[in-house]
């Protein structure tokens, strides 16, 4: 069929990846904190808050940047870099490390640090860690990820409403994210997701897709779409994407089917629309297996169409280079 030519996480591209990541998930500045200072004593540096998650440019991008290092040393265990990663995350994934990370969590004010798409990359990687059965990797991110769990099952029954915007604080991703670590870790916290999805996304019909805003790097649209198919069957995602998307079949709404164009690459938001584009070929992939053939088919071409725009640009200024290759794995893989 057409769509198995769509483009793939070979070794070439892992090799690339890797070696961006490498470069800079140890690098410390330029560095955006999220970060409340309660006194003079609190203004300290990016590596002495954060003895792991210091690189990047911020917390969250360094942790999925070790997410994409341990996933590319899994898929492909042959290349070079693979030894490089493994030295890396064994001087950086220690217990004592982390135990200074999770301290970051007690300070006062620290509720709402990096909630709710750091919370979901930090289970993301435990995940990973966990198929690394050769490490102790996993056994020393664990009382992190726990305490993110943790927080998660307090935080989203409180949250009446989902937060559609495509950005970090978005609701969806954060629960896809979340889901594939509770299926593995926490039965209480998948129960609640499932209930939460439902509560916020189960009604929604005949999506307008008024996207992507100037700063979006996910599609509202279409994580929202694959919250749903992570927690729905087959046949009940069917049903669901049927009254969500109703006018697919003639090309609507339009702004689904036209990749954004950034106009800036060297301007960290609008940089993140690079992002948006290599998230929706991510969301359209992932749903096609629940899709009639037709849909299944035109998902695929709109993944690829979205793909050839911005998997070219995932390196070349730092503001999209320290980020943005983590969402192309994410799309290569699906």
């Amino acid at each position: 069929m057409e769509h198995d030519l769509t483009p793939r996480l070979t070794a070439d591209l892992a090799v690339k990846f890797a070696g961006i990541a490498l470069g800079h998930v140890t690098q410390q500045y330029p560095h955006k904190l999220d970060h409340v200072l309660n006194g003079p004593e609190d203004a300290q540096t990016p590596k002495a808050l954060h003895p792991i998650f210091y690189g990047s440019f911020d917390w969250h991008s360094c942790v999925h940047g070790y997410w994409m290092l341990l996933t590319l040393r899994r898929l492909h265990p042959e290349e070079s870099f693979a030894a490089d990663v493994e030295k890396l995350a064994d001087t950086m994934l220690t217990e004592d490390k982390v135990a200074v990370e999770l301290a970051y969590l007690e300070r006062e004010y620290s509720g709402g640090f990096e909630r709710p798409y750091g919370w979901a990359w930090l289970l993301a990687l435990h995940r990973e860690a966990a198929l690394h059965t050769d490490r102790d990797w996993v056994a020393n991110l664990e009382p992190l990820a726990r305490e993110f769990g943790e927080r998660l099952k307090l935080f989203l029954p409180k949250q009446g409403y989902p937060i559609r915007t495509g950005t970090h604080y978005n609701t969806a991703f954060a629960l896809v994210l979340a889901h594939g670590w509770a299926e593995e870790n926490d039965p209480d916290l998948l129960g609640l997701i499932h209930e939460r999805a439902g509560f916020y996304y189960g009604m929604d019909r005949d999506c307008q897709a008024w996207e992507p805003g100037g700063d979006e790097f996910l599609s509202s649209a279409m994580i929202e779409a694959l919250c749903m198919r992570t927690v729905l069957g087959k046949a009940d995602f069917g049903e669901w994407f049927a009254a969500f998307l109703p006018r697919l079949d003639i090309g609507q709404p339009t702004s689904l089917f036209t990749p954004a164009a950034p106009s800036d690459r060297s301007d960290g938001k609008i940089a993140h629309l690079d992002g948006c584009n290599l998230s929706r070929a991510w969301c359209w992939r992932s749903i096609a297996d629940a899709l009639p053939a037709e849909g299944a088919a035109q998902a695929h071409e709109l993944a690829e169409r979205h793909l050839a725009v911005s998997l070219p640009h995932v390196e070349g200024d730092y503001m999209g280079e320290h980020w943005l290759a983590s969402f192309a794995v994410l799309a290569l893989m699906a």
